[in-house]
């Protein structure tokens, strides 16, 4: 079986097939990016990728971006759905804001086909959106709607990425429920911590594995906003702490970075950035682990920087 790629010279599309052992690639100048898709081996039950927390202004959404995106980029036909109805913004992320004509109810709803909804990336054609309601509130979420558009989603895609609203509502208990993976967003501070480690229970007794007594969901930690220094200074809980708390794999730690503010205004994903954005790498990071997870992977970002002896003048200056 052949796999679709797409080749983009000056913006002009042109499709080819190639081999499934073809390895994605990616080639970029001023006027050449060409992508690949892998030939899929995810199985069919472990395609499901809900980011969630339990509390608010973690960085669920900047993360399913992040990670989205970077699964597409490594080859994956990638889908992410906004949870939050009501209070969409996983589109803004992206630049999509002002392409949305259908959303995720429209779909349920039977007011559109799946296929009109989607909106697929100009960066990347592995990554599709699917966008919540801004009109509608979550109690127009159904299971039985919900559950029939992922397992569509499942016939064309790799992974489905479901960013979760906050709290432990109606939105967030759809995004979780049928999840085959969790990637528990935290900040490093007490009250984050409690809420993911009440989310984990709900996981664990809640989600559609848990009730039908199958394997568990695969849950790992990411921590986010998080600074060396201030854990140094004492201000702030360390990776340690966190881990012995929640007693779940880490999948990534992200720093403090004002790049991913200017990310969101920008509307691209941190993980876009160049080689220099620590936030950028520390996500890289986090999704080469979610793919391979016995690779072992290094953690970096997470001891505080070393500063030479004319930083240390110039911040006496300064």
């Amino acid at each position: 079986m052949l796999k679709n790629i797409t080749l983009v010279v000056k913006n002009i599309p042109i499709n080819q097939s190639v081999s499934p052992l073809y390895k994605q690639s990616i080639f970029n100048n001023n006027n050449l990016r060409f992508y690949c898709s892998v030939a899929s081996t995810v199985p069919r039950d472990q395609k499901i990728v809900v980011v969630t927390s339990g509390k608010g202004g973690v960085g669920k959404t900047t993360t399913s971006a992040s990670i989205a995106f970077g699964l597409a980029e490594k080859g994956f036909k990638t889908c992410v759905i906004d949870f939050d109805i009501g209070l969409r913004n996983l589109d803004i992320h992206f630049g999509m804001e002002r392409r949305v004509i259908f959303d995720f109810i429209n779909v349920i709803n039977g007011d559109c086909t799946l296929k009109q909804a989607l909106i697929k990336d100009r960066r990347n054609p592995n990554l599709s959106l699917l966008a919540a309601s801004q009109t509608k509130d979550k109690t127009a979420l159904k299971m039985e709607g919900v559950e029939r558009v992922l397992e569509e989603l499942k016939d064309n895609f790799d992974y489905i990425v479901c960013d979760s609203p906050a709290g432990i509502e109606s939105g967030s208990h759809h995004a979780m429920f049928w999840s085959d993976h969790a990637i528990i967003a935290t900040n490093p501070e007490l009250s984050s911590v409690r809420d993911s480690d009440k989310m984990l229970g709900i996981i664990a007794s809640k989600s559609k594995r848990a009730l039908e007594n199958k394997e568990p969901v695969n849950v790992s930690l990411l921590i986010t906003r998080y600074s060396p220094e201030r854990v140094e200074s004492g201000s702030m809980l360390s990776v340690k702490d966190i881990q012995e708390n929640l007693g779940i794999r880490l999948l990534g730690v992200i720093p403090e970075s004002e790049d991913i503010l200017n990310c969101t205004n920008l509307g691209k994903p941190v993980v876009t950035l160049k080689d220099d954005s620590d936030a950028a790498e520390a996500y890289r990071d986090a999704i080469d682990r979610f793919v391979a997870p016995k690779n072992n992977v290094p953690f970096r970002f997470i001891e505080p920087k070393k500063h030479s002896f004319f930083d240390k003048i110039k911040g006496l200056m300064n």
